[in-house]
């Protein structure tokens, strides 16, 4: 038993990945011998749970919770002549984004049960695939198969919104990937250059985030002031793209707007904190310079992306592309909060990560309920409907609180720190007239009061006042499948809200560590930095 438990144990992200991809494999078996897609929805929900079920392990294994660095890892051998390794691990950083995809899965899956009507085993396949890609992304510590599995989600989402998607689907899917792909093309040459730049220092090149990042802490591969501007922008675009910052965000509204309801709750919830994950994770340890020298050009298009953005929602006559554009000016908040450099600004960027997956995967989710019973998500369609339905109107303006950052609730948690963060930081310590830190935060804090506006405002004209279209006067309220659905994230929104400490104290050391390595300090002096912050 002791062997089981033991081989359980290291191999569990591996487990993790494989789960979905094996349960993929069980519905195209089912699909081919039983010729049923009455039970396909059912086989593809056991498997998203059993993973969301082992992931828990993450959390309540005692070993892990006491770790200080990567946990859960494993690293062998897998093609020696260019000596990459299948090497994975978690830390602080990576956790909750594993816990959060494995969380989002099965919600996704459920929220599909009577829209999907056609090629349902296709449509269950990719979405399986795309939760082990997924999840090999945020657990990849080799550049080489941390690329594989970032440009292998690419591809169910691709079909997935190019098959199930609106009438401007095709536009959509292909715009989603020519953007994505390009700029991870780039990507990929870095990875390769970083190869024989180690292979230059040390004799043998190497992939391997831990290989790479020792021998720079030892000083035995070193990067030139132009060569790591070169990787680090090679890498930055390729996550930039993916966040969405501006103005790499075109691609997002369509993709949000055309895609199912799973692709968009996926999307929101998951597959843009492919690309803030990849910044604080890779361009901020391997090219820590360029990432001080260069902090402002960030700081200064997430705050543009947080004011486009919420203005851009403002004037959206669709519900869920106003939602989508909203996307663009929270994850510009995160950004803030990660180029602030700051333990309390990074760690709320590593919290509003998890805040945005849940709030606006919900607010995804209910404009799908919405969506299957009018079949339109125009503004002006609507009016009035919270009398007819009372408990998806709760639900809505309860999520949109969450969204707008309402106290008590977990969207002011994160946004809090990465503007308390961003005040108390130097890196816009550029003259002394001027206290840029103090400018970027007040210009960033606008906001969240536009949030409020456009959130508020489509509220008001869509749940209140005279019911003006005969057609709304028949509206179902919920369904316990639909309650069911959107229960566990309205938990998540307050129990984060009051109560973050087991989150931020588990991401605590790994976002010291990545502060520490990114400003060039000892842990004592960024201890100190902290402290007097």
């Amino acid at each position: 038993m002791d062997f089981i438990t033991e081989y359980f144990l290291s191999n569990l992200l591996t487990i993790l990945i494989l789960l979905p991809a094996f349960g993929a494999l069980s519905v195209i078996g089912h699909q081919m011998f039983w010729k049923s897609e009455d039970k396909l929805k059912w086989i593809t929900l056991f498997w998203t749970l059993l993973n969301f079920v082992v992931s828990l392990v993450l959390i309540f294994d005692k070993g892990a919770a006491q770790a200080s660095g990567f946990f859960f890892e494993k690293n062998i051998p897998w093609i020696k002549a260019i000596n990459t390794n299948y090497h994975v691990g978690v830390d602080g950083l990576s956790l909750w984004l594993v816990i959060l995809t494995t969380l989002i899965m099965p919600i996704a899956i459920v929220s599909t049960w009577h829209a999907v009507e056609k090629r349902s085993a296709a449509f269950y396949v990719f979405l399986l695939l795309l939760e082990s890609a997924m999840l090999g992304v945020f657990v990849s510590l080799d550049l080489l198969v941390f690329y594989l599995f970032f440009e292998a989600s690419l591809v169910p989402m691709f079909f997935l919104i190019g098959i199930w998607g609106g009438e401007n689907r095709i536009y959509a899917a292909v715009k989603f990937f020519v953007y994505t792909a390009l700029g991870s093309l780039l990507m990929l040459a870095a990875i390769i250059g970083l190869y024989y730049l180690q292979a230059t220092a040390a004799g043998i090149g190497s992939f391997d985030y831990v290989v790479l990042l020792d021998s720079m802490k030892a000083g035995n591969l070193v990067l030139g002031v132009q060569t790591g501007t070169l990787l680090f922008f090679a890498f930055a675009l390729a996550f930039a793209i993916k966040v969405p910052l501006f103005p790499f965000h075109t691609w997002l509204p369509d993709a949000h707007t055309e895609a199912p309801t799973a692709g968009s709750v996926i999307l929101a919830a998951v597959m843009l904190k492919m690309g803030t994950y990849g910044l604080m994770r890779f361009n901020f340890t391997l090219f820590p310079d360029a990432s001080r020298e260069f902090a402002w050009l960030f700081i200064t298009l997430a705050v543009i992306g947080i004011i486009y953005g919420a203005l851009v929602a403002m004037v959206q006559p669709d519900i869920k592309r106003l939602v989508a554009y909203s996307s663009v000016s929270h994850m510009g908040f995160v950004i803030l909060g990660m180029f602030s450099f700051t333990e309390q600004g990074m760690q709320g960027a590593l919290y509003q990560m998890l805040n945005h997956g849940i709030s606006t995967g919900a607010l995804f989710l209910l404009v799908g309920f919405l969506y299957e019973r009018r079949h339109t998500r125009a503004i002006t369609e609507f009016g009035g409907i919270a009398g007819v339905m009372p408990l998806f109107a709760t639900f809505f303006v309860f999520t949109s609180m969450s969204s707008i950052g309402l106290p008590f609730l977990n969207g002011f948690v994160g946004e809090f720190l990465i503007m308390l963060g961003m005040w108390n930081s130097t890196v816009l310590d550029i003259t002394d007239t001027v206290n840029w830190n103090y400018v970027a935060t007040m210009l960033a804090g606008t906001g969240v009061i536009f949030a409020a506006v456009y959130l508020l405002w489509m509220i008001q004209r869509v749940f209140f006042g005279k019911i003006t279209n005969p057609k709304n006067k028949r509206l179902l309220d919920l369904s316990w499948r639909e309650i069911g659905l959107i229960a566990p994230l309205l938990f998540l929104m307050v129990f984060m809200g009051v109560y973050p400490r087991p989150f931020l104290d588990a991401s605590r050391k790994s976002v010291v560590a990545v502060q520490e390595r990114v400003l060039g300090q000892t842990s004592k002096t960024v201890a100190e930095t902290n402290a007097n912050h």
